[in-house]
């Protein structure tokens, strides 16, 4: 019988074994960062369209037969905020099995550049689209006197309180894929 020797291995600091065994951790530790950052952006742009999408309010009038109403569907800016997060979260949830390659083969580079292209267009989509609605709903709750547009969410309180609290979804998944992109770059550097 061959007895096996099991003693400690000695790697030389100048040697090749020593310096891919952190890249590759490190690789892999990047990898499983990235997948959950793109898991809370998608829950984050999934949660702004649906705040958006379900915003509705009706307010009775001094008659019984009119009624003042407000919907997302009214203002085209909200009803494109709600497509662009719509968009945004499919693309997040389509992207997630090439971020689980990523924590397979940490070596692999082209689905990693890949992300990076259609991070940076979904990102600058998500950013035209949250702003675009962050200036609608400042005129819904300041108005504006130079032009006699007044603000009409002293009214529409309920309403108001879904479009405002829908936009942090949107802002924060904005700084999540910023963070992605960052991330991507770090670790196609380190190749």
């Amino acid at each position: 019988m061959k007895a096996a020797a099991a003693g400690p291995v000695l790697l030389l600091e100048g040697s090749k074994a020593h310096k891919t065994i952190p890249k590759v951790r490190v690789s892999r530790v990047l990898s499983v960062l990235d997948f959950i950052l793109r898991v809370v952006a998608a829950i984050g742009t999934l949660a702004s369209a649906i705040a958006m999408g379900t915003s509705r309010q009706t307010l009775p009038f001094v008659a019984r037969f009119v009624r003042f109403r407000a919907n997302y569907k009214d203002l085209p800016t909200f009803t494109f905020f709600v497509i662009v997060n719509s968009i945004v979260c499919v693309y997040l949830v389509l992207s997630l099995p090439l971020s689980i390659v990523q924590i397979i083969w940490t070596g692999e580079v082209k689905s990693r550049i890949t992300l990076v292209i259609f991070d940076t267009v979904m990102m600058g989509l998500l950013t035209a689209g949250a702003s675009a609605a962050t200036a609608i709903v400042s005129l819904a709750h300041y108005g504006n006197s130079s032009a006699n547009w007044f603000p009409f969410c002293s009214q529409f309180n309920s309403f108001c309180g879904h479009i405002s609290g829908s936009l942090i979804g949107s802002f924060v998944a904005v700084v999540v894929i910023i963070l992605l992109i960052i991330l991507s770059a770090v670790v196609i550097s380190r190749r």
